[in-house]
């Protein structure tokens, strides 16, 4: 997937969360990622992560420890 697209997505459920009650936004965006999102785009997420973030929104970034990475076999 392009690194604009994963942003675009990953934003939308991060906009979501910041609309709901409650302080647990980056631990519920990385649910929904580690429920929803298969291994190779939860992969590249977290490596995109780790290098810049780019136009992440800045729960996205929060959620990071909470993204489960994927072996690199799955």
């Amino acid at each position: 997937m392009s690194p604009e697209k994963m942003v675009t997505m990953a934003n939308q459920i991060a906009t979501f969360f910041a609309s709901q009650p409650g302080d647990d936004g980056p631990e519920r965006i990385a649910a929904h990622i580690n429920d929803f999102w298969e291994p190779r785009m939860r992969r590249q997420l977290l490596d995109y992560l780790e290098t810049n973030g780019t136009g992440l929104h800045d729960l996205v970034r929060a959620a990071l420890p909470h993204i489960a990475r994927p072996s690199e076999t799955a």
